[in-house]
């Protein structure tokens, strides 16, 4: 439900750019994807959490994958336990019998990256970012990172559809040179907190990237449109509101995650049926 607040400033910036956005929109299609399956209206990672973005007309999704002790992927954001589930303690230090005992916050099992690709074996269409949860390094060490990676490389790509755009993000860099070093033609994203810029342009050419996820806050259209031009594809984040999304547009972003997948369809369809959004 979209609170009036909200739904007020988000018209005012959705006609601010009504102009624009509708030359815009000619351009090209976004990509928007369920950050997490939508953590803001969702039980983040969990399989609850995909299968309602799946219903309500998704492909489009970002998980994020850590190890346990005895090198069992799993589907979480933190390596702490205690945010989000009934746990204590780092996923890394326990065993995954000890983590098929947890529930979350919100009643529902942890999820391991298995299940959730058996859930998406089947699904037509589909863009997926997996993002590589290796930090604190502490607990990923050169050894356990490339175990880790070839892991989840392994198990991504074992039931990948053929139409599906699978891709792996990180903000540690020593997980994607090792990816493309090992398995060549792998397609990575580089996750920078900064804007874009020219220096996150330079550093994805010097990583040999050609996926960047930036900051939206201080990205402009002119520096996104200069990322193109250097053969970049350009993500932006984070979109917690309607109107982040509706900026991430207007810059020119050429995919866009949301943390509210539902309020982001229902308004962008009802306000903005002008940009073109695949879903």
């Amino acid at each position: 439900m979209i609170d009036m607040k909200r739904a007020f400033v988000s018209v005012a910036v959705a006609a601010a750019l009504l102009g624009c956005g509708q030359a815009f929109a000619q351009n090209q299609t976004v990509r928007a994807f369920s950050h997490r399956g939508g953590r803001m209206e969702n039980d983040e990672n969990t399989i609850q959490a995909f299968q309602k973005s799946h219903e309500i007309g998704y492909t489009g999704y970002e998980t994020d994958i850590r190890m346990t002790k005895d090198g069992v992927l799993v589907v979480t954001h933190d390596s702490n336990l205690e945010r989000t589930t009934d746990g204590t303690g780092a996923v890394e230090e326990k065993t995954y019998k000890e983590i098929q005992a947890l529930n979350t916050k919100k009643g529902h099992k942890m999820l391991s990256l298995d299940e959730l690709m058996e859930f998406l074996k089947d699904k037509k269409g589909l863009y997926v970012e997996f993002e590589l949860k290796t930090k604190p390094e502490s607990l990923y060490p050169q050894e356990r990172l490339e175990e880790y990676c070839d892991k989840l490389y392994k198990t991504v790509m074992k039931k990948k559809p053929a139409d599906a755009e699978f891709i792996f993000t990180s903000s540690d860099y020593r997980g994607l040179r090792y990816l493309m070093a090992k398995h060549p033609g792998v397609d990575c994203l580089m996750i920078s907190s900064d804007p874009v810029s020219d220096k996150t342009i330079a550093l994805a050419k010097a990583l040999g990237i050609t996926r960047i996820g930036c900051h939206m806050e201080g990205t402009s259209r002119d520096m996104v449109a200069k990322a193109k031009k250097a053969g970049l594809v350009v993500s932006l984040w984070p979109t917690t509101k309607i109107q982040d999304f509706i900026l991430g547009c207007y810059l020119g972003a050429d995919y866009l995650c949301t943390d509210i997948p539902e309020e982001t369809m229902t308004f962008m369809s009802n306000n903005m049926p002008w940009i073109k959004i695949k879903y």
